[in-house]
């Protein structure tokens, strides 16, 4: 089951391509498109959703499809991927909003911090990355933890690199690999995976992943960049959101809420497999709790009681907080319509047979072409959001004939080539520069290699898991 119409659903829909062009003007009317959006994102600085708009339409444009017929495939791909997409969005926020607000993220770090010893301290910063990362985005997360990698590395007189590594790992593994998080739903939806098992591949993938990435890397990285905290970072450490409300959710029951989704999601899916049978009454009820918007909805539902009101909020200031949680995923839904609107009219342009022979024609392997095709585009752009958009777009149809468990490593696989080697058009990179008062050399020997290992890692466990499932 997906998210929305599946991609397969979509091209049906569309009676005949936009264009008949061959496959070297498709060719090269992809690689026109990518570059526009490219050059328009990292040297004009334009805004990724005007950058993806445009460059959909010279796609359109170099394929030889009249400018109707383009729009039209643009907005039945944006219509669909908001319809698909964009609520699921909009709960994450929510209940990483409650989460940040009502103090239950400062409660799962000083909660594990206090129960961690010296030589477990880059651990429990993984374990603490890894569930606040579940419902929050990259930059929240980054946001929310940096004053405790900062403040535990200077008590403790750690390297930063040895508490600020692990960190970033869990953030960016979660970020890259698991549901609900916007890169990981648009490829499910646009391959037409199933949630419930990209989702439980994802996990058995990410926790080697991160623990290779994180602690064990951040020896490595210690002895490269061997930096303290800056002190101008630790004077300047703006006040917490929890700070303004005396009282503070208990560490049981934020977990319990975080993990909420993640459970009745994973439950789905282990009782589609169990059961199988769609007339079964059991699987109807499964089907029904587990699906991403029952599951993320009752999440946030129950949050405003174990998070918003045990922590003494009003039901003003839960109403307050639930407003504000939508202003800043207002760009990345923007960035996820358009990716969507340019996949379908690659869809409808007839890249996807012309991907299906390329694949044939050189026997690459479809999992490890979907990281390729990332790759290059996170290498490009910048953004692993756009990458893992693109991706799936040009890799859709080669899950056409895959299995169910297949479908769902593709989604992984497109996942970890989105995270390839962070440099400097990306706006993560600078953001661990700045505050970890690093200079470009370091956060590249640091920041750039930790993705590099989980993009090439998570390939790795994706390509070990193939042979298995």
């Amino acid at each position: 089951m997906t998210t929305s119409l599946s991609v397969e659903t979509l091209a049906a829909d569309a009676v005949e391509p936009i264009t008949s062009a061959g496959n070297t003007q498709l060719g090269i009317a992809v690689l026109a498109g990518i570059a526009v959006i490219v050059l328009l994102i990292t040297k004009f600085k334009l805004h990724a959703f005007l950058a993806l708009t445009i460059g959909t339409l010279a796609l359109g444009a170099f394929a030889g499809a009249s400018l109707g017929d383009t729009i039209t495939s643009f907005s039945t791909g944006l219509g669909s991927t908001v319809a698909g997409v964009g609520v699921l969005i909009a709960l994450g926020a929510i209940l990483g909003k409650l989460l940040a607000d009502s103090g239950g993220a400062d409660q799962i770090v000083d909660t594990i911090l206090s129960r961690a010893s010296g030589r477990a301290m880059p651990w429990a910063m993984v374990l603490i990355a890894s569930v606040i990362g579940l419902p929050l985005f990259f930059e929240v997360g980054i946001v929310l933890l940096i004053p405790v990698v900062l403040l535990v590395a200077k008590r403790g007189n750690f390297s930063l690199m040895r508490i600020g590594i692990p960190a970033l790992a869990g953030l960016s593994v979660m970020h890259g690999l698991i549901p609900p998080h916007p890169g990981p739903l648009v490829a499910i939806d646009a391959i037409g995976a199933d949630l419930g098992v990209t989702l439980a591949l994802g996990l058995v993938i990410s926790i080697p992943t991160v623990i290779i990435a994180g602690p064990l890397f951040s020896r490595y990285a210690a002895r490269w960049v061997d930096i303290q905290p800056p002190e101008r970072m630790l004077q300047t450490l703006e006040k917490r959101p929890s700070d303004d409300t005396d009282r503070r959710p208990s560490f049981g029951a934020t977990v319990a809420t975080v993990l909420l989704p993640v459970v009745l999601m994973l439950v789905k899916a282990l009782v589609d497999i169990v059961v199988d049978d769609p007339e079964n009454q059991v699987q109807k009820v499964a089907d029904v709790v587990g699906s991403p918007l029952i599951a993320l909805l009752a999440a946030v539902l129950v949050g405003m009681f174990t998070l918003g009101r045990a922590a003494g909020f009003t039901k003003d200031r839960l109403a307050s907080t639930v407003e504000k949680s939508f202003g800043p995923i207002a760009g990345v839904l923007l960035i996820v319509a358009a990716g969507g609107g340019f996949k379908q009219t690659l869809i409808d342009a007839g890249v996807g047979q012309m991907i299906l022979e390329f694949s044939e024609n050189w026997s690459i392997p479809a999992l490890l072409l979907g990281w390729l095709i990332a790759v290059a585009i996170r290498l490009a752009t910048g953004s692993a959001t756009v990458a893992t958009i693109s991706a799936a777009g040009l890799a859709a149809p080669l899950a056409a004939d895959m299995s169910t468990s297949h479908a769902a490593l593709l989604v992984l696989a497109i996942g970890a080539g989105s995270l390839f080697f962070s440099h400097v058009n990306d706006a993560g990179f600078w953001l661990v520069k700045e505050y970890f008062g690093m200079d470009v050399g370091q956060t590249i020997k640091t920041w750039s290699v930790m993705e590099t290992i989980i993009s090439v890692v998570g390939l790795g466990f994706v390509m070990l898991l193939s042979l298995i499932v």
